[in-house]
């Protein structure tokens, strides 16, 4: 598993282990057992996992995932640990940092920030990067819902547009925070927003992320 990929993956691991079964999340209502059963499914079992994009496979993912939930929260802890099995293409280098380091990054967040107690993580340069480059590839996939015009800004000025259309409201903050309110955690994202404020009203409520 490549450096990004690795750490995030373990963090999250660390996390959910931390918070115990029953904690909540910032994921579709799902406490910390429910987010670990998705995160083993997404690995493990591709013949559901197809359910978090394709609609008629959604029953299956459903079952599925309910009933890895069922399995000792320890045991899905240590399955996200140890990673996907030799078979799954998340077992290659490149695909794993491809898919799992934003995912992980997200998942990390959604149990970390729905602690009362929650704390910023330390900058890091070099991933806040890695963020970036990834957010502008995706920014309009991401944005693609907004119901306004949706401009991101880093902090050092880098911009990406999210969705062109008017009025247009600005998003700035670090990647790691731009990311989590493209994901739909807008709420959560320490990010300052400009423009017309019915405009950033109607952002701030829409289905925004994958």
């Amino acid at each position: 598993m490549s450096t990004h990929a690795r750490r995030e993956r373990l963090l999250l691991a660390d996390l959910l282990e931390a918070a115990g079964p029953e904690a909540p999340t910032l994921c579709d209502g799902w406490n910390t057992r429910q987010l670990a059963a998705h995160v083993v499914v997404r690995e493990r079992r591709v013949d559901a996992a197809g359910g978090i994009v394709l609609s008629a496979l959604k029953s299956r993912l459903d079952r599925v995932q309910a009933e890895f939930a069922e399995k000792p929260y320890e045991e899905l802890i240590q399955l996200i640990r140890t990673g996907p099995p030799r078979m799954s293409p998340y077992a290659i280098k490149q695909i794993d940092e491809a898919a799992n380091s934003v995912e992980f990054f997200v998942h990390a967040e959604d149990v970390r920030r729905a602690q009362p107690d929650w704390t910023p993580r330390e900058p890091d340069r070099i991933f806040e990067n890695a963020l970036w480059s990834r957010l502008e590839k995706a920014s309009r996939l991401l944005g693609r819902r907004s119901p306004v015009g949706l401009v991101l800004r880093r902090s050092n000025g880098q911009t990406a547009v999210g969705h062109r259309g008017t009025p247009v409201v600005t998003v700035t903050g670090e990647p790691s925070e731009l990311t989590i309110f493209m994901f739909g955690r807008q709420e959560a994202a320490q990010v300052d927003l400009e423009g017309d404020k019915d405009a950033i009203t109607r952002l701030h409520e829409a289905k925004l992320g994958l």
